[in-house]
């Protein structure tokens, strides 16, 4: 099974299991699910500020960026 059919079973079977669990422990299952995503959301982070060179050019695109120095994605991008 690829991974695009695995999650939309994944998802089709949690949805399933959501719709029968009461409000209390729907709660309780969101607030689980927010805590998957933040953990996920933070090991993204960190694997980015480990890259050699990241945070120094992602200052740089910060800096550029506040400055007005930018282009719109279309003048690069042709077929877009």
């Amino acid at each position: 099974m690829n991974v695009l059919n695995e999650k939309k079973s994944l998802l089709n079977d949690a949805n399933e299991r959501l719709q029968r669990l009461s409000v209390g422990r729907l709660r309780v299952a969101n607030d689980f699910l927010a805590y998957l995503e933040e953990r996920e959301e933070k090991e993204a982070t960190e694997e980015l500020l480990n890259i050699e060179g990241f945070r120094e050019a992602f200052a740089e695109a910060v800096t550029q960026t506040n400055a007005g120095e930018t282009v719109p994605f279309s003048s690069i991008r042709r077929d877009v």
